[in-house]
């Protein structure tokens, strides 16, 4: 495990108290039989925003507390176990990474404060396919006056109901599949060129498909160069996905092994069968690996290492991979039980698979690491 500084751990264990109290898994059961469009609770995303959480990585001088990487990635992990649904991944995390990191002063000076308070939410509209494949845009973007005028499609856009600000990737020049020619745009989600279409994700969490007609884009960083900031982005956000999933595979398999030290079959309790304690401590051993993994990739950010991309590629593939087992056997462990509903196991199993998908499934990330390396 990391070794955190005094900071870290109050943030942590404030963010434990806060989630165990304000957000349990019931809450997020409540929210989904509401059917709210949006996918999250309000009062309980304003409460998160009054805590700092969604400037834990904005720099001081814009509302933010400039924790870094780790820190958001610690209170992502605490809501992960408790299924938490909220913009801050997409918000407090993505969208406030491609403004860090693209933005100009005067954009970071609009932009930042209001994602910081929680009264932007801001989101990433990368994909246009079925699949994470950031490099295939088609979506494009035109000269209009001092701005740009966008025409295109963006699927499976994450917090894509709630979303007043989007960050839209657009191609300048060059084709789908080409890195060159893609630029970076802000996008005002109630302008008139903008439609969204509500998607019900399996894990009941907010998204959309979005089409932009002649949408009005302010440019990002540089024209057709935008691929540099894009990619640093969605590390950023792959990293913050790992640590909520991590949270929630650790949440999984701490429910599994207290069902297995009481439920009692054949006159003895499952956990004594040498083929269920087998199965525990393989997911035991996956889990502290995937950890580690998860965690190099956010300390490898804030340390401005080289490294990010094959460490976060390792993590989301190692991840992924590890919360896909942990969800299953959850399943399989409670029997019948674990089936229904009513109990809590599905939830993990769905938000795992929503999460495998979410920037790049394990078998993009293995290819990516694979072509990192030179194979």
């Amino acid at each position: 495990m990391a070794v955190l500084n005094e900071e870290q751990s109050m943030l942590r264990d404030a963010a434990k108290s806060w989630v165990q109290e304000k957000s349990p898994v019931t809450a997020f059961r409540k929210m989904r039989d509401s059917g709210v469009e949006i996918g999250f609770d309000k009062a309980a995303w304003a409460e998160q925003a009054e805590m700092g959480w969604a400037g834990v990585i904005i720099p001081e001088d814009f509302g933010g507390s400039n924790f870094g990487y780790l820190s958001l990635g610690l209170i992502l992990e605490e809501m992960g176990r408790t299924l938490t649904a909220s913009p801050l991944l997409a918000s407090g995390l993505a969208g406030a990474s491609a403004l860090i990191l693209g933005g100009s002063d005067a954009q970071k000076g609009e932009w930042l404060p209001k994602i910081a308070e929680g009264a932007v939410v801001a989101t990433l509209a990368v994909d246009e396919g079925a699949h994470h494949a950031p490099e295939k845009v088609a979506l494009k973007a035109e000269k209009a006056g001092s701005g740009y005028k966008l025409t295109g499609k963006k699927t499976f856009v994450l917090e894509g109901p709630a979303a007043d600000l989007l960050i839209v990737s657009a191609r300048t020049s060059g084709k789908p599949g080409d890195t060159d020619g893609i630029s970076l745009f802000l996008v005002k989600a109630d302008d008139a060129g903008v439609k969204k279409q509500t998607l019900k994700l399996a894990d009941s969490r907010g998204a959309s498909n979005i089409e932009f007609n002649g949408a009005a884009g302010e440019l990002l960083g540089e024209e057709g160069k935008g691929w540099p900031v894009l990619e640093a982005t969605l590390d950023r956000a792959r990293a913050g996905v790992c640590a909520e999933m991590l949270g929630a595979a650790v949440q999984a398999f701490e429910t599994t092994l207290d069902y297995l030290k009481v439920r009692v079959q054949f006159g003895q309790v499952i956990g004594s069968f040498q083929a269920l304690q087998h199965r525990a401590a393989k997911m035991f051993t996956d889990l502290e690996l995937a950890r580690s993994a998860v965690e190099a990739a956010l300390q490898a950010i804030d340390a401005g290492s080289p490294d990010v991309p094959e460490l976060v590629s390792l993590a989301k593939a190692k991840m992924g991979d590890t919360f896909h087992l942990v969800s299953n056997e959850m399943v399989q462990m409670h029997g019948g039980i674990g089936m229904t509903d009513a109990h809590d196991a599905g939830f993990y199993l769905k938000r795992a698979r929503a999460c495998e998908a979410a920037f790049g499934s394990q078998a993009y990330h293995r290819d990516r690491y694979a072509r990192i390396q030179g194979y």
